[in-house]
């Protein structure tokens, strides 16, 4: 059996669960608690009140849809945030809610930065939940800024160094595609890519050829173009921060199997990078890249890849990769992967 990166498959079918609080917006229960003696016990779920909401660029209208929908289906008011690279899908989409006859008020879109909007957002004292979606760094100091002010709930979806996990007893054909599109896709701007790629050293040789041999046949260019598989980066500071991580992966003596330069002259484009025989304590298997660089790792056996893929700070997701259903169960219940991304309050 083949298994899957949890949230990649999610993706798939965006619109089936985006909206699903808008539809079932009229259902939301009344619950009944059995008591002893002539009682009667119920548990009312009422609005909560103003949600403040700050979404990141990487997929702004997903992600718009995520935060509005739910908090509008449950009877609040929205102030959203949007990323200041990526202001005007936000923008358009609560114009159509006006049109759709939502009132004027209750969905409210703030275009600005960080520091100043965002923080202003987080500090705000008539703000009754706070959600959150970016950079651990940010996430920091957005849930110290809701604890200064008036202690508002907060949900936080941080950075992630997802592990996929590719067994012994793998198809090394279809796993090599899987891994490419959980860790390629959307250009590696992907909050719960598989950025740590651990293959099981019997099969790591087979894997790391095919792998190099999809990323080298990837098509970047215009994402417009029909046929267009990865477009460029969100921004220079981005562009420039993923060639920084690629250098410090050939200096700290991982292969560079391929890639690892800009792609063209023009634009935020980078070839899609594969590296192979990485290590533990190089930055490329630590830290978050966010951007199309796949580390090959290899592991001999299942006790050791849970130990190194839970030695992470993150954690927000995982893939496993088996055909057999005993290891697909104790990997998936071992993986700690909310360990340092989610906080709900």
């Amino acid at each position: 059996m083949g298994s899957h990166m949890i949230r990649q498959q999610q993706m798939k079918y965006p619109c089936s669960f985006v909206f699903s609080g808008i539809m079932l917006a009229d259902e939301i229960p009344m619950f009944t608690i059995q008591a002893d003696g002539p009682h009667h016990v119920q548990t009312l779920h009422e609005p909560i009140g103003v949600a403040g909401q700050i979404i990141p660029w990487n997929f702004p209208l997903l992600m718009y849809g995520w935060k509005v929908g739910p908090a509008l289906a449950c009877g609040n008011t929205v102030v959203l945030k949007t990323a200041e690279h990526t202001p005007l899908s936000a923008l358009y989409v609560s114009k159509l809610f006006l049109e759709a006859g939502l009132p004027p008020g209750v969905l409210n879109i703030v275009s600005g930065y960080g520091p100043s909007a965002g923080a202003a957002l987080a500090s705000h004292m008539d703000v009754d939940k706070l959600a959150f979606t970016g950079s651990t760094e940010t996430g920091k100091i957005v849930l110290g800024l809701a604890a200064q002010s008036n202690l508002k709930p907060v949900t936080l979806e941080l950075g992630g160094k997802s592990p996929f996990i590719v067994c012994e007893d793998a198809n090394v054909d279809e796993a090599v595609d899987l891994a490419h599109l959980a860790l390629f896709y959307n250009q590696g701007q992907c909050c719960c890519a598989g950025s740590r790629t651990c293959v099981h050293e019997r099969v790591y040789d087979e894997f790391v050829e095919k792998a190099k041999a999809r990323a080298l046949h990837r098509v970047v260019g215009d994402p417009f173009k029909k046929g267009v598989e990865q477009g460029p980066q969100v921004d220079s500071e981005q562009f420039e921060k993923i060639l920084k991580f690629i250098r410090s992966g050939v200096d700290s003596g991982a292969t560079l199997e391929m890639g690892g330069e800009r792609f063209g002259s023009n634009g935020y484009y980078i070839q899609p990078t594969v590296f192979s025989n990485v290590q533990d304590d190089m930055l490329i298997e630590k830290e978050e890249i966010f951007g199309p660089v796949q580390s090959i790792l290899k592991f001999k056996d299942v006790n050791e890849v849970i130990r190194r893929s839970n030695a992470s700070p993150y954690g927000l997701a995982a893939g496993v990769f088996t055909q057999n259903l005993d290891t697909a169960n104790t990997l998936t219940r071992a993986l700690d992967w909310t360990r340092g991304t989610e906080i709900g309050g």
